[in-house]
């Protein structure tokens, strides 16, 4: 949009939609940033995604951000992808440009950067459960920030073993796989933990050591099971509420060119979930 007298406009598109937190949050956002814009929440059924995403570049809106099975569906659909989104396989944000829609995938820097604020992953070896599209982005961007070794692990082997072989195919990352086991027994080098959302699926720890961080990044109002197995041992626990915030502080900065206050965005989000 170029007109003054036009609001610019940002939408989640989500499917399911009801329950997401994006309009809450970036509303916080975009009053503490003083910005004339506005921002939609839509339903869209996996089917009507390309339209949808149509709908998003020919209205001129600022951008959007997606959620559940529309993210895998957009990445066919945007202009261009970031690194993540074409190594994760999935679309978390879409940003308009000049050139037209480009996909980003965020949920990895989201971790990465909660992560930072209690340990830096440079020259640390982290266990990945889940090589879905939230595990395959937190693998790539922790091999971006220096982790010195990644070990994978998921219930599907055919997912664990084809993420193991693009880090070390395409960026030279030592990676390797991890069996899946009802209880996984934590290989001693590890230092920390990322926990994706493994839908169907509960992952648990034979024994943790509390020296150990543990990135949660299922989005509620508790911990998932394996994360609070961890707290009770006494391990660091980052919990989805700090992913989350980190994430939509990146989504916003990348959409507006303003970096809100993470902090602000953690107790909108633990506001949300407490209603």
């Amino acid at each position: 949009m170029t007109s003054p007298a036009l609001q610019e406009l940002i939408a989640l598109l989500g499917c399911p939609a009801a329950g997401n937190p994006a309009q809450y949050l970036f509303e916080r956002a975009i009053t503490a940033a003083e910005l004339d814009w506005r921002f939609v929440t839509c339903e869209v059924a996996a089917g009507n995604v390309a339209a949808a995403i149509a709908g998003v570049g020919a209205l001129g809106f600022r951008g959007c951000v997606l959620s559940g099975p529309l993210r895998e569906a957009a990445l066919p659909l945007v202009a261009a992808a970031s690194p993540t989104a074409t190594f994760s396989g999935a679309v978390s944000l879409i940003e308009q440009r000049p050139e037209g829609l480009v996909g980003h995938m965020t949920d990895g820097r989201g971790i990465v950067e909660a992560l930072r604020a209690h340990v830096d992953p440079a020259g640390k070896s982290v266990l990945i459960v889940g090589a879905d599209a939230c595990g395959r982005a937190a693998a790539l961007e922790l091999a971006l920030a220096g982790a010195s070794r990644l070990l994978v692990c998921d219930p599907q082997a055919e997912r664990t073993l084809a993420l193991v072989d693009a880090l070390t195919g395409v960026h030279a990352v030592e990676a390797s796989m991890l069996e899946w086991q009802a209880a996984i027994a934590l290989p001693d080098q590890v230092g920390i933990i990322v926990l994706a959302p493994l839908s169907g699926h509960k992952s648990a720890f034979m024994e943790l050591r509390r020296e150990v961080f543990v990135a949660d990044a299922v989005l509620a109002g508790h911990l998932s099971p394996a994360a609070a197995q961890a707290a009770d041992q006494g391990c660091c626990v980052v919990d989805g509420i700090e992913i989350h915030a980190a994430q939509t502080a990146i989504d916003f900065h990348a959409l507006s060119g303003v970096e809100p206050d993470a902090e602000m965005l953690r107790d909108a989000l633990e506001e949300f979930l407490s209603e």
